[in-house]
């Protein structure tokens, strides 16, 4: 079917040689809006091969022939709901570390820098334990700790190498080295010409199994300064932080990533060794692999080099179950800037069919400048600076929320935007959305997500998430023909079981007074 349909493409082109580029152009992004299923359905899910190791790996693989590089990505199913009570901030902070290198990657003579990093273990260890006592710590015990842990933290930088994986990747063509660390998932990510994979492998099998926690107290200190400049000093974050603090009693996804300020100054890496062994485990680990690539090539390196790690016994932590909510909830946060809101509802996490219709429900509020809040509420009411729908925060792995950010335009407030997000709100419960507004949406959709899929980052990215997040790459092939089936009603329904008040939380951020009293 695909080849006909391209092949009588092809001969409809042909009678119009003179066609200029726009023209073509235009015509290829509606024939993909139209045959959504042409790119993914059609080829994609055949073209990925998926290989499980005996100690549980699971590696994805896509050939695309487009340029002579190619783009990994690995994740691990763990993230900040996975940390103990009192250890929040644990799985960022092991993110960082996981930079420092290995026995064999930032090291002069591990054997000798060993026994340091050791006793630097042992001092910062005690000196935590003596800053726990608060007003009772000694200060003399506090001067004689710091002092010994300052001087052996010199004595190990004359045996560490810094940012040596770093610069193997940059010294070897490498671009887009990232990692970031959600609620759900921890990923490492990398773009390298397709012939530095097996240098790929080495770096990345080494890290699984040997990481080193160089630099532990410093990194410590850095990552409670990235906490303190995008929650405490921003905002944005703070608001977030306070809502989602609010939005969930019980379950995980209320601590923020980063941690709450009291366990971060107390992390420690004994207990981040734990975590580490029983989360970046081989069997907790997807890996896709796409560009310039034989899949029976990468198997074979991924063999090699991955295949000899043990597979481990998962840590099956019990996670608080939500409640269901039975009453709005409200927090106000005081602070110096202007005021924004947050308003959410909870609902079902992915792969759940309303999950999808939540993905339309967000388009049809705020994407784009037609879409119904900005044209009402930034446009023609102009109560908004801005507004904003987000679809699964703070994560997908648990029941996750809707959410709502919005910034009102001056001299309007908080109170008098939510009102009109109300009014909004309620028309999407009482009216049917006409079928010409759904169809322009879901084309949006579709566009988008083809043009996410369009880089071999984008698309390691996104199998490599799907087959973490929920076990199957094919969500990701089936999501195009998905939001094709929704429906009218089924928005209706989703509206009214969801977006109501007693499933609401709503957050605020009031201006604090030049002159108040700093606490």
């Amino acid at each position: 079917m695909k080849s006909s349909f391209f092949f009588s493409l092809h001969r409809q082109l042909r009678r119009f040689p003179l066609i200029d580029t726009a023209r073509l152009f235009s015509l290829a992004v509606l024939l993909l809006l139209l045959f959504p299923s042409l790119i993914l359905s059609q080829g994609l899910g055949e073209r990925v091969q998926r290989f499980t190791l005996g100690n549980g790996l699971r590696l994805l693989t896509l050939e695309r022939k487009l340029s002579p590089t190619i783009s990994i990505y690995i994740r691990y199913r763990a993230g900040a709901v996975d940390e103990a009570d009192g250890k929040t901030g644990t799985a960022h902070l092991l993110e960082h570390m996981m930079f420092k290198g290995t026995q064999t990657i930032g090291t002069r003579d591990y054997l000798r820098e060993e026994k340091i990093i050791r006793r630097i273990e042992k001092i910062g260890e005690a000196l935590d334990h003596e800053k726990a006592k608060g007003k009772e710590a000694a200060p003399a015990a506090l001067a004689r700790l710091a002092d010994q842990l300052k001087t052996l933290q010199n004595e190990q930088r004359r045996f560490s190498i810094s940012n040596e994986i770093d610069r193997l990747y940059t010294e070897n063509g490498a671009v887009g080295l990232n990692a970031s660390t959600g609620q759900d998932l921890t990923t490492y990510q990398v773009s390298i010409p397709a012939n530095r994979i097996e240098l790929w492998a080495r770096i990345e099998s080494d890290r699984m199994v040997y990481p080193v926690f160089r630099e532990f107290y410093n990194e410590r200190d850095v990552v409670m300064e990235e906490r303190r400049q995008r929650s405490e000093s921003n905002p944005e974050g703070k608001l977030l932080e306070e809502y989602l603090a609010v939005a969930f009693l019980a379950h995980p996804y209320r601590r923020p990533i980063l941690g709450w300020p009291s366990d971060m100054s107390y992390l420690d890496i004994a207990y981040m060794e734990r975590y580490f062994r029983t989360t970046h485990a081989p069997n907790n680990t997807v890996i896709a692999v796409v560009g310039d690539i034989q899949p029976s090539t990468v198997l074979k390196i991924v063999e090699k080099y991955f295949g000899r790690l043990t597979r481990r016994r998962l840590a099956s932590p019990f996670i608080t179950e939500e409640p269901r909510q039975s009453g709005e909830r409200r927090v106000e946060v005081s602070f110096s800037a202007e005021p924004q809101m947050i308003m959410g509802y909870h609902k079902p996490p992915p792969p759940a069919f309303m999950d999808h219709v939540f993905d339309v429900i967000e388009s049809i509020l705020t994407r784009g400048r037609t879409s119904r809040l900005f044209k009402a509420l930034v446009e023609e009411k102009r109560l908004a600076e801005s507004i904003q729908a987000v679809n699964g925060l703070p994560g997908a792995r648990y029941p996750n929320q809707f959410v709502l950010f919005a910034t009102p335009r001056h001299p309007h407030g908080c109170i008098e935007l939510e009102r009109a997000i109300d009014q909004e709100i309620e028309r999407l419960k009482q009216e049917r959305v006409p079928d010409r507004e759904l169809e322009k949406v879901k084309n949006q959709i579709r566009a988008d997500f083809i043009r996410s899929l369009n880089s071999n980052a984008g698309l390691a990215g996104m199998l490599s998430y799907y087959e973490t997040l929920l076990g199957d790459f094919h969500y990701l092939i089936d999501y195009a023909d998905t939001i094709e089936r929704i429906t009218p009603e089924e928005i209706l329904q989703a509206a009214r079981t969801y977006l109501i008040k007693e499933n609401r939380t709503v957050a605020m951020l009031v201006k604090k007074p030049l002159n108040s009293i700093q606490r």
